[in-house]
Parts: C-alpha cells; sequence; structure tokens
C-alpha cells in the first residue's frame, strides 16, 4: 500500500508542477509586452480567411447575378420578337380574312346571275356543271 500511495504523490506532485509550468508561461505570454502583433495571430489569419472566402462568394454571387440579367434581357427580346411577329401574323390574318370575304361576296354575286339565267332561260346548267348557252 505504501507503494500506491507513493506513486499517487508522485502524480499529484507530476501534475500540479505542469499545471503551474503552464500558468506561468501563459501569464508571461500574456503579460509580454513585446509579444507577437495581433495582426499574426490565428484568429486574425481565420477572418482574413473568411473576408476572402466571403468576398470570393460575393464576386461569385455578382457575376451570377449578371448572368441572370443578361438572360432576363435575352428573354424580354424574344418577347418583343414574338409580340411583333404576332401582330405581323393577326395583320396577315385580317387581310386574307378581308380577301375571303371579298371571295365569297363574288361568289355569291356569280350565283345570283347564274340563277338569274337561268331562270330567264338564257343558260341552261347541266347535274355534271356544264353551262349551255340557250338561243
Amino acid at each position: 500500500m505504501k507503494k500506491q500511495v507513493a506513486a499517487l504523490i508522485a502524480a499529484i506532485l507530476m501534475t500540479v508542477s505542469v499545471g503551474v509550468a503552464m500558468l506561468a508561461i501563459g501569464g508571461a505570454a500574456f503579460f509580454n509586452p513585446n509579444g507577437t502583433a495581433a495582426s499574426n495571430s490565428p484568429t486574425q489569419a481565420a477572418s482574413v480567411s473568411q473576408n476572402s472566402n466571403t468576398n470570393a462568394a460575393q464576386a461569385q454571387d455578382q457575376a451570377q447575378i449578371q448572368q441572370l440579367q443578361a438572360l432576363v434581357a435575352q428573354y424580354q427580346q424574344r418577347d418583343q420578337q414574338y409580340q411583333q411577329r404576332e401582330q405581323q401574323y393577326q395583320q396577315q390574318l385580317q387581310q386574307a380574312t378581308s380577301q375571303v370575304q371579298q371571295a365569297q361576296a363574288q361568289m355569291q354575286q356569280v350565283q345570283m346571275l347564274l340563277t338569274a339565267l337561268q331562270q330567264n332561260g338564257i343558260i341552261t346548267v347541266t347535274s355534271d356543271g356544264r353551262v349551255f348557252i340557250n338561243r
């Protein structure tokens, strides 16, 4: 049992001596006016690293924003082109509709003329569509 007590006392003395040495070194470093500058500390380096990462991320975000703005401008330009095409197609459709209406009116006039000529006995139209002039 004496050996165990001696070992315990030795372990406690070693732990205390290492702790005191650590406190002494830490206190000396803390109160040393000629110590290293704060800019060389690991926290400063981490802060600079974070700032550079943040700046890089911001630059990347800006580039992405510019790309998206360019895409939006492209889509707006395409939309304008499509609207212009639609207007052209609407005009063409109106012209075609007008032409169809004119053709229908002419067809009605021709049909009325043919009917009048048939009723007066001037022409005869057969069932197969042939027209004969009566004399």
